[in-house]
């Protein structure tokens, strides 16, 4: 365990259950009454199959929305239901004071370290693929997102990277992956307090190439994310993808034969197949139309482009429907 020393949680043992249900789960009973309408953990798919590959350690991997809550509302929804803490990942860009990297670790996160030059980018994820697959195989549950970060228009992709880092050093890419038992969980927001802050960073990007978000955005997103309010939120979880993968190996042993890139590609469209086909659907009117332009109000910039930014602030909410469609296709 030494060598995960500067990513690994804190192993608190049965500190950690007690800090949750007599500090943790209240707070998040109040945020909820707050920040939500309704919040419902719900299957999408064989119930008793997803049950059966959850109580056998799960790694959920997740569309991206919001910084903190995506990972936070699956932990408290896991914790009430089948008393599962997962473990999560979380990039140390986000540790914008000393202390916050050891109050994530101590509440069962580890570090995903995305700073460094090329060489220190190879050695840490490594490093992490090795310490994902050895909780795996210690039957522990994991949570990470699909994407290094929030999908900004609303179109959840997973990126293949994120597969590549955990197959890094691995010989044979579908055993690898079976072994982790992904099972996506499709996240779905009625309302994301964000998404002005999403289209005012696309602006920007637009109008200054190369702009980059400082820490400061981050932390603010945090914040909003946090506070805001959203709605009715649903988490959908849905079959590990290994009763398919073992399918489609059966049907056409050529996947094998498939470059790694390939292979990647394939898991990566069955993994957005999961969550796509997973959505909420909300209805849209006159209420959301009014919700847009107050949202569209927020947003701050000398040269504000309105039609440009209404434009992004739609895309965000439609690019689900056109990918929950185009997954019932499938």
């Amino acid at each position: 365990m030494n060598k995960f020393k500067k990513i690994q949680a804190y192993r608190v043992g049965w500190l950690l259950p007690i800090v949750d249900f007599l500090i943790l789960c209240p707070i998040l009973i109040r945020m909820k009454k707050k920040t939500a309408s309704s919040l419902q953990l719900q299957y999408h798919g064989d119930r008793k199959q997803i049950e059966q590959d959850i109580r056998h350690g799960a790694f959920f991997m997740t569309n991206h929305r919001d910084i903190c809550m995506d990972a936070i509302w699956l932990t408290y929804l896991l914790r009430l239901r089948y008393f599962i803490r997962p473990y999560v990942g979380i990039g140390n860009n986000l540790f914008g004071k000393w202390w916050i990297e050891h109050v994530v670790r101590f509440m069962r996160a580890f570090v995903v370290i995305r700073n460094g030059c090329f060489r220190d980018q190879v050695t840490n994820a490594k490093l992490l693929s090795e310490y994902i697959h050895y909780l795996r195989q210690r039957r522990k549950s994991i949570w990470l997102a699909q994407r290094e970060g929030r999908a900004k228009d609303g179109n959840d992709v997973t990126q293949p990277g994120v597969l590549k880092m955990l197959t890094i050093d691995s010989d044979n890419f579908f055993e690898s992956i079976k072994q982790l038992n992904i099972c996506p969980v499709c996240i779905s927001y009625e309302y994301d307090p964000c998404d002005y802050l999403k289209a005012r960073e696309m602006q920007l990007k637009r109008d200054k190439p190369g702009w980059k978000k400082s820490r400061k955005d981050d932390l603010l997103a945090m914040s909003i994310g946090i506070q805001g309010y959203k709605g009715r939120i649903v988490y959908r979880f849905t079959p590990s993808i290994n009763h398919e993968i073992d399918k489609a190996l059966a049907e056409n042993p050529a996947l094998l034969q498939l470059s790694k890139n390939e292979q990647i590609q394939y898991v990566c469209n069955l993994i957005d197949q999961h969550i796509h086909a997973a959505y909420e659907i909300y209805e849209r009117g006159e209420k959301f139309d009014q919700y847009i332009d107050g949202q569209l109000a927020k947003i701050n910039l000398s040269n504000k482009d309105e039609d440009f930014l209404r434009k992004k602030l739609y895309e965000m909410y439609d690019n689900q429907v056109k990918n929950y469609e185009k997954a019932q296709q499938n």
